[in-house]
């Protein structure tokens, strides 16, 4: 959009599907493909490591995105509580899913890597 007109001759912009809030810091993405009741491919966790350089912090959080028919995006809070009343607790990185469903998620502010496992 910052080039109006000055835009190359034949340049479409297509809008994103979804957007962040500034400096949330998503860093790693994951398409879920080994989760019960989770067509493969039409939902992803985002670690996102949250931010340093605001007022108030954002991110800190795992967030689950779900794709609808219509190629709108919904997120939904996944973890939370990286990040209490601006104190800072864990920052994540990166996802991994296993083929039994089990979902690793780094930390590297509290230096752990986290296992989830639906309960039964």
């Amino acid at each position: 959009p910052d080039f109006g007109t000055k835009a190359p001759g034949g340049l479409i912009f297509t809008p994103p599907a979804h957007m962040f809030t500034a400096h949330s810091t998503p860093l790693s993405i994951r398409f879920l493909r080994h989760q019960a009741g989770i067509e493969p491919g039409s939902a992803a966790l985002v670690a996102r490591h949250g931010s340093w350089n605001r007022s108030r912090k954002s991110g800190y959080d795992v967030v689950l995105l779900r794709w609808r028919a219509d190629g709108s995006v919904i997120e939904e809070p996944f973890i939370t509580g990286f990040e209490k009343a601006e104190r800072v607790i864990g920052r994540p990185v990166g996802i991994f899913e296993t083929a039994d469903g089990a979902i690793f998620i780094t930390d590297d502010f509290a230096r752990v890597i986290y296992r989830l496992v639906r309960s039964r």
